[in-house]
């Protein structure tokens, strides 16, 4: 009974041992790209798209709009067949409208498209920067704490963001 006990010991202390030998940094991606200035000339670049695409949209949807109150006003003047061709009318603006809505900003739609084209090489600039950073001084692992991943504390002194800054030569 002694020695298993001191077997499981030994285990939990080598156990203890492996993981104190691991080394690992923490890197905050989105303070990084924030000091980035080509990624913020590319976040600009993407909100002002956005925003123009979004007030294209919004002008039809307005339109679209005033056809229905209109539609809805003058309805009980027009004939069956009148209406109907109006209801067809607004049925195939709507649908232009969602269509529109969904060529921009849906999954795989102009503003992911653009974002791609934009913003992924200089994700690309950053991980390529991480690897040789994690390569250099030889770390087990490289934890991203931006944005929902789950890490609870860091302390402050594992964070290497400035370093990784220093690495891509961006002052800050």
């Amino acid at each position: 009974m002694k020695k298993l006990l001191f077997v499981l010991l030994a285990i939990m202390g080598l156990q203890g041992f492996v993981a104190a030998q691991q080394r690992y940094a923490v890197i905050d991606t989105k303070y990084v790209l924030d000091k980035i200035p080509e990624y913020k000339d590319a976040d600009k670049r993407l909100q002002s798209i956005s925003a123009q695409w979004q007030k294209e949209i919004d002008d039809r949807q307005d339109q679209l709009d005033k056809m229905y109150k209109n539609y809805d006003a003058e309805q009980f003047m027009l004939t069956d067949e009148l209406k109907k061709k109006r209801e067809d009318e607004l049925f195939v603006r709507e649908k232009e409208v969602r269509d529109l809505q969904k060529r921009r900003f849906g999954y795989e739609g102009d503003l992911f498209k653009e974002r791609q084209r934009l913003v992924k090489p200089i994700q690309d600039k950053v991980y390529n920067a991480i690897q040789k950073l994690a390569l250099a001084r030889s770390y087990d692992f490289v934890l991203d704490k931006s944005e929902g991943i789950t890490i609870i504390f860091a302390d402050p002194k594992l964070d290497k963001s400035d370093d990784l800054l220093k690495e891509m030569g961006i002052k800050f």
